[in-house]
C-alpha cells in the first residue's frame, strides 16, 4: 500500500508565508503609503535582503498578497454558486461564508477599493479582475439564475450583484455589528433589503 506523504514547506516557503502574513496585518491597519519595507521586515522577523529575495518591491508584495487572498476567496465562495437551492439560499451561503471570515480576511477584501488608485496597469487591472472574480462575478451568476427562475424580477444582473455587494459591505462595520447584532441578524438584514426593500 502506497503511503501518503504531506509536503513539508521549505524554509523559503515558510519565510515567504511569514512575510505575507506580516504584510496582511500591516496593510489592513495602515494606509498603503504608510507601510514601509522596514515595518514589514520587522513584523515578519526577516532581513531586508530576505524580503527582497522574495518580493523585489512593496508593490509586488502587495499585489501577490492580494491576488492569493482573492483567489482563495473565489474558490471558497464558488461553493455557493455550485450548490443546489434557491437564489436566496445561495446568496445566504456566500454572504454567511463572508461574514464568518476572520476580521482581517474581511478587511483585506476591502483593500482593493481603498488602494486601487495607487496602482497603474497591469497591476491595477489584475487586482480589479481578481476582486470581480472573487465576489461580484459569482454573485452575478446567482442573481442571473434568480432572474431566470422568476425569483427576482428582470433587471441588470451586474448592477444587482454590485448592489448586493454594497449591502454586505454596510453590515461588516462596527456600527452595524452593534446595531444589528450577530452574523445571522446581519445576514437577515441584507437578504430582506435585497429581496423586499425597505418599504413598510
Amino acid at each position: 500500500m502506497a503511503q501518503m506523504t504531506i509536503d513539508t514547506p521549505t524554509r523559503s516557503e515558510m519565510t515567504e508565508a511569514r512575510i505575507i502574513a506580516a504584510a496582511r496585518r500591516l496593510f489592513v491597519t495602515r494606509n498603503y503609503a504608510d507601510v514601509t519595507t522596514g515595518m514589514i521586515t520587522e513584523e515578519a522577523g526577516v532581513t531586508k535582503g530576505g524580503l527582497y529575495h522574495h518580493f523585489p518591491s512593496k508593490e509586488r508584495l502587495y499585489v501577490t498578497m492580494m491576488l492569493r487572498d482573492l483567489e482563495g476567496k473565489r474558490r471558497m465562495f464558488s461553493r455557493a454558486v455550485e450548490m443546489e437551492g434557491t437564489c436566496r439560499e445561495r446568496l445566504a451561503r456566500i454572504t454567511r461564508d463572508f461574514l464568518e471570515l476572520p476580521e482581517e480576511d474581511r478587511e483585506l477584501t476591502r483593500l482593493v477599493r481603498r488602494d486601487i488608485n495607487i496602482f497603474t496597469d497591469p497591476e491595477r487591472d489584475k487586482l480589479v479582475r481578481a476582486y470581480q472574480r472573487a465576489l461580484p462575478d459569482l454573485i452575478e451568476r446567482i442573481v442571473t439564475d434568480g432572474i431566470a427562475h422568476g425569483e427576482l424580477r428582470p433587471g441588470n444582473p451586474r448592477i444587482l450583484s454590485w448592489s448586493f455587494v454594497a449591502l454586505v459591505e454596510v453590515v461588516i462595520g462596527e456600527y452595524a455589528r452593534e446595531a444589528l447584532g450577530d452574523s445571522d441578524a446581519r445576514l437577515g438584514h441584507v437578504l430582506d433589503l435585497f429581496f423586499h426593500g425597505a418599504a413598510a
